[in-house]
C-alpha cells in the first residue's frame, strides 16, 4: 500500500526533529504563498480567495499521495494563464459560469492525471521536450508580465496574446491613473531589490542564512502590508486605485464542478494540456530537488498525487494546481523534510482565510500585479535560443516556433505547435536515419565511418552501419539506400548490415528486410547481419526471415568481415 500511499513510508520514521524542521519550512512557505496565491487567482480572472482555496486541500492531498519530500503544490503563473484562456472561451471572467469552468478544469485535469498514473503513462509527457517547455514558459512569462502592466498603471487593457495586450496598453496610456502607478512601480522596484539586493545586504550584517532566507521570502508580505496600509490611511480608493475588496473569510466551501457534457467537451483539450504541462513542470522540479538529497521520486505515482490535488481543488473552490518551482525551492531551502510540511502550510493558509481576510480589503491590485511580474520574469530565458542555435538547429526551430506562436496566438496554440513540431522533427529525423559505410581501422577490430577515418575496405563487401531503430517511417528509406549502393558497385558480392545501434525492428521494417534479402538474392548478392541485439534477435527468430536469409548473422562486425574476406591481423600486446 505504501506504493500508492507514500505517507505510509515516510510517516513511519517521523520524529520530533523532523516535525520542527517541517513547521519552520511551512511558516516560511505560508508567508510567501498568501500574496502569491491571491495574485495568481486574479491572473486567472478568478476571485482572489480561490487562490487561497487552491492552496489548502490540494496540499493535504499531495501529502498523502505524492512521493516528493519537498514539492509544494498550488497555483502557478503558467497554469493560471492557461486557465484564464480556457475558461474565457466559455464565459466572461468573474462570472459564475467562468468560476464553474475553472473548477471543472481542475476536475478534468485531476481525472486525466490519475488515469495516466494508474496506467503508467507518465512517459507521454516526454513528448514535451525541454526546449519546447523552455520556449513556452519564456513566452508565457512575457505575456503574463505584459498583462499585469494594466494593473500597475490602473487602466483597462487586455488581450489573448502579447501583441493584443501591447496594442491595448498603448491605446490606454492616456488614461493612466498616476496614483495607482505611484503605488505599483515602487512596489515593483522594491520586490526586484528584495530578490536581488537584500540578501547581500543582510549577509554583510552578519545574519544567519536561515534568517536571511526568511526575510527575503517575506518581501512580498511587507509590500502587501505597507501598500494596503497606505491605501487605507490615505483613502486612495477615492482616487481610482483598484483594490481587492471584500474577500470572504472562512474555510474553503464544498463546491461542485460542472458535469455538463457540453462543458466537458469544450474543456477536455485544455485540461489535457494543463495537466501535461503541470506534470512536466512539477516532476522536473521534484526530480531536481530530490537529487540534491539523494532521494528519488516515482513519476507515475506523482501523476496520482497531482491528480488527487487537482480533484481536491475542484471540490473546494479552487482551480488547476501543480508543483511550483519557486515555492518548492523555498520549501527545500527552509529545511522541509517530508510532505507534512505541505500539510502544515495548508493549515497556515487555512488560518489566514479565517482571520486575515478583512485586513486585505484595501490591498491594491497593483501590488499583486507587481508580485506576479517579479515572479514570472525570473522564468524568462532567452539564452535557450542561443544554446539551441549553436547545438541543434532542429531544437532551435522548436523553441523559436513555440515562442512565436505563444506570443502571437496564445498559450494553447503555442504549446500545441511546439509539441507537434517536436514530434514532426523527430519523425523526420528518424525517417531518414544516419547510415555509414564502415571499414576496419587497421591494427584493431573496430569499424568506423570511411568518411571520418583511414580504414581498410573490400570492394566486394558493403559494410553498412544503421544508426537508428528500424520502423515503418524509415523502412522504405533503408531499402532505397541499400539498392542505390548496390547498383553503384558492379563487383559487390556481400552486404552486411551492422545493427549495433538498432534497438527494434517493427513489422514494416521486417518486410523491408525481407524485400532487400529477396532482391539482393536475385542478383547474386548475399545479405548478412552483424551485432544484432538480443531482444531484436528474439523477434527475428519468431519470424521466417532468418530461415530465408541468404547470408549469415554474425556476433560481431569483425567476425563478419573476417569470414567474408582476408583482413590484416589485429595487433596484440606481444606485438
Amino acid at each position: 500500500m505504501a506504493g500508492y500511499f507514500p505517507i505510509l513510508d515516510w510517516g513511519r520514521d517521523y520524529s520530533s526533529e523532523t516535525l520542527t524542521n517541517d513547521l519552520i519550512a511551512a511558516l516560511i512557505v505560508t508567508i510567501m504563498l498568501i500574496p502569491q496565491s491571491l495574485a495568481y487567482a486574479l491572473l486567472a480572472g478568478l476571485p482572489a480567495e480561490m487562490g487561497l482555496y487552491a492552496s489548502i486541500l490540494p496540499l493535504l492531498a499531495y501529502a498523502v499521495f505524492g512521493t516528493s519530500r519537498v514539492l509544494a503544490v498550488g497555483p502557478v503563473a503558467v497554469l493560471s494563464l492557461m486557465t484564464a484562456a480556457a475558461a474565457g472561451s466559455l464565459a466572461l471572467p468573474g462570472s459564475a459560469d467562468y468560476i464553474a469552468a475553472a473548477m471543472t478544469l481542475a476536475l478534468l485535469s485531476g481525472i486525466f492525471l490519475i488515469v495516466m498514473g494508474l496506467f503508467r503513462l507518465g512517459f507521454l509527457a516526454n513528448f514535451l521536450s525541454h526546449p519546447v517547455i523552455s520556449g513556452f514558459i519564456t513566452a508565457s512569462g512575457l505575456i503574463i508580465a505584459a498583462s499585469q502592466i494594466r494593473h500597475l498603471i490602473g487602466v483597462d487593457a487586455s488581450g489573448h496574446n502579447l501583441f493584443q495586450i501591447l496594442s491595448a496598453l498603448a491605446g490606454a496610456l492616456p488614461e493612466t491613473n498616476f496614483v495607482t502607478a505611484a503605488i505599483g512601480f515602487p512596489v515593483l522596484i522594491f520586490l526586484f531589490w528584495v530578490r536581488n539586493g537584500l540578501k547581500p545586504l543582510l549577509s554583510r550584517l552578519g545574519l544567519s542564512q536561515r534568517t536571511i532566507g526568511f526575510l527575503t521570502k517575506a518581501g512580498p508580505v511587507a509590500a502587501v502590508a505597507v501598500s494596503t496600509a497606505l491605501v487605507w490611511f490615505l483613502d486612495l480608493g477615492r482616487h481610482g486605485v483598484s483594490i481587492v475588496g471584500d474577500i470572504p473569510d472562512g474555510l474553503p466551501p464544498l463546491t461542485i464542478p460542472s458535469f455538463s457534457l457540453s462543458v466537458w467537451a469544450a474543456l477536455i483539450g485544455s485540461a489535457a494540456l494543463i495537466s501535461t504541462i503541470g506534470f512536466v513542470e512539477s516532476v522536473s522540479v521534484a526530480q531536481t530537488l530530490a537529487a540534491k538529497r539523494r532521494q528519488r521520486i516515482a513519476p507515475d505515482q506523482e501523476l496520482i498525487g497531482l491528480g488527487a490535488s487537482n480533484i481536491a481543488a475542484a471540490f473546494s473552490g479552487g482551480y488547476p494546481v501543480t508543483g511550483g518551482f519557486a515555492r518548492s525551492a523555498v520549501n527545500f531551502d527552509a529545511g522541509a523534510e517530508t510532505p507534512a510540511a505541505g500539510a502544515f502550510t495548508a493549515a497556515g493558509i487555512a488560518l489566514a482565510t479565517l482571520f486575515l481576510m478583512p485586513l486585505l480589503f484595501f490591498l491594491p491590485k497593483a501590488t499583486l500585479a507587481a508580485t506576479i511580474i517579479v515572479a514570472v520574469l525570473s522564468l524568462v530565458d532567452f539564452s535557450i535560443l542561443k544554446r539551441t542555435w549553436s547545438y541543434s538547429k532542429a531544437d532551435f526551430a522548436s523553441v523559436a516556433m513555440t515562442i512565436a506562436m505563444t506570443l502571437g496566438f496564445g498559450v494553447e496554440v503555442g504549446v500545441s505547435t511546439g509539441v507537434a513540431l517536436s514530434i514532426g522533427l523527430f519523425l523526420f529525423k528518424t525517417s531518414r536515419p544516419h547510415m555509414a559505410v564502415v571499414g576496419l581501422v587497421e591494427g584493431t577490430e573496430h569499424f568506423r565511418n570511411v568518411k571520418r577515418h583511414e580504414v581498410v575496405t573490400d570492394p566486394h563487401v558493403l559494410n553498412l552501419r544503421v544508426d537508428e531503430s528500424l520502423y515503418f517511417a524509415n523502412a522504405r528509406f533503408l531499402e532505397e539506400r541499400v539498392y542505390d549502393m548496390v547498383a553503384a558497385n558492379d563487383v559487390l558480392e556481400h552486404v552486411v548490415l551492422m545493427c549495433s545501434a538498432v534497438n527494434e525492428i517493427d513489422a514494416s521494417a521486417l518486410e523491408s528486410l525481407e524485400a532487400i534479402n529477396q532482391q539482393l538474392g536475385e542478383i547474386g548478392v548475399k545479405l548478412h547481419l552483424s551485432e544484432v541485439k538480443g531482444p531484436v534477435m528474439d523477434r527475428l527468430k519468431r519470424a521466417e526471415f532468418l530461415n530465408h536469409l541468404t547470408g549469415e548473422v554474425f556476433l560481431s562486425q569483425y567476425q563478419a568481415a573476417a569470414h567474408l574476406h582476408d583482413l590484416p591481423r589485429a595487433r596484440t600486446e606481444d606485438d
